[in-house]
């Protein structure tokens, strides 16, 4: 139960939340915490190839068979239900195509997820600086689960729609499982209904996992660069508290006493300045680590994604209205994840400003000149180094889609 507890909101430092995600990844036999050195079971591996194995029969190569070859060569077989059926493999394919990069590029990801415990493990216990991350990173958990229970969810409902139909369906009765013709006979609907079901467990699972963690590894950095803009904020406030802490009165002049204050301020500032640039740089090091890992990932989630959403449109929505969230869903928490990641930038560098850097030796304005040059290179997400997620990302895609629809749906 205690186990269970710890997917909550209750739970959102990072050690936890990248537990929660690598339990949910290693099922497909994907370790991504160099923490848990266990053996992943036998078992595992023949789920997953099971699965795996029945999803790319079904929605790729009986989607590929049905489109292009059954509805050309069967006259019963109208061309709306090859687009639908088009549409609904093309947007099942994001999940694994995530999966192929994640088992590419698996040790670069668990060199990523140690560098954030490295990095979250040097935090001070208590302090304002991990209170305002924890702050933070319940925002990015409740983003990832909500992300997460609407792709499921989608899921769920696909399954369960043919169930509460009178008589035998599927999730899609227009795709037919290539060598399961006649369909609706026995065995053929049981082998080809287990088989779908495999292939929507993998279609909404991969997604919702892959992309939690990625979620969560960039809402890490978003919480570090936005607690460091209120530690840079509080900076000349905090060396003037730590003065009259830790400072005796002495019954000296006034001008020494000044100077001794003056000195003694700014080393408190030099050692917290050079801690800051220390964590930004680590910062930045690490989420150029992510956009290189997931930067192709991104890239044919969108064109899959464009294709997909284009198709369902001509589709109709009344006979494609499930792949609408699905799609829009994942296009949209990608472009807030890497916007939220522009922001927090634009926060820091607006911080920086604001830290009353005047008051400051010519030494340490040199740092803060230092932190300033490298807060201008705002951290960007990418679809393969093309196009920034960001919210006009989102409204661009839309329009492109939109566009793609109105110019085939004039030639058909």
């Amino acid at each position: 139960m205690d186990q269970i507890r710890k997917f909550g909101l209750e739970y959102c430092d990072l050690p936890t939340m990248l537990w929660n995600v690598s339990i949910m990844l290693r099922i497909l036999t994907l370790n991504i915490d160099k923490r848990n050195t266990k053996r992943i079971p036998t078992l595992y591996y023949i789920f997953t190839a099971v699965v795996i194995t029945s999803y790319i029969y079904v929605y790729n190569i009986s989607v590929v068979w049905y489109s292009f070859f059954y509805c050309r060569t069967t006259p019963t077989c109208y061309r709306l239900s090859s687009i639908i059926v088009f549409s609904l493999g093309v947007a099942s394919s994001i999940g694994v195509c995530k999966l192929f990069f994640m088992y590419l590029y698996e040790d670069k990801i668990r060199d990523i997820a140690a560098e954030c415990l490295l990095c979250d493990a040097k935090t001070i216990p208590g302090s304002r600086f991990e209170i305002n991350i924890l702050k933070t990173m319940r925002f990015i958990k409740k983003r990832a689960m909500i992300f997460w229970i609407v792709i499921i969810s989608n899921g769920v409902v696909y399954f369960l729609k043919p169930l509460l139909i009178p008589g035998r369906h599927f999730s899609e009765d227009d795709l037919i499982v290539l060598g399961l013709d006649p369909v609706l006979e026995s065995p053929n609907y049981e082998i080809a209904f287990a088989l779908t079901t495999a292939g929507i467990f993998v279609t909404v699972y991969l997604p919702s996992n892959i992309t939690g963690f990625l979620i969560i590894v960039t809402g890490y950095i978003e919480a570090q660069i936005l607690a460091l803009s209120e530690e840079i904020i509080q900076l000349w406030v905090d060396a003037e508290n730590n003065y009259i802490n830790t400072v005796p009165v002495h019954n000296e002049e006034l001008p020494r006493q000044e100077k001794n204050k003056e000195k003694a301020i700014n080393e408190f500032i030099n050692n917290r300045l050079k801690d800051i640039v220390k964590i930004h740089i680590i910062n930045i090091n690490i989420f150029h680590q992510v956009e290189d890992v997931f930067r192709g990932a991104i890239a044919i989630e969108f064109t899959l994604l464009m294709i997909s959403l284009t198709a369902v449109l001509l589709g109709g929505l009344e006979n494609t209205y499930m792949q609408i969230p699905f799609g829009l869903m994942q296009v949209a928490v990608d472009c807030f994840t890497g916007q939220r990641v522009i922001d927090a930038c634009v926060t820091f560098e607006r911080a920086i400003y604001s830290c009353q850097w005047e008051n400051f030796d010519v030494k340490n304005m040199k740092i803060v000149l230092l932190l300033l040059q490298n807060s201008m290179k705002t951290l960007k997400l990418s679809a393969g180094g093309l196009s920034t997620l960001s919210f006009p990302c989102f409204m661009s895609v839309l329009n492109s889609i939109y566009s793609a629809f109105t110019t085939l749906h004039s030639t058909l």
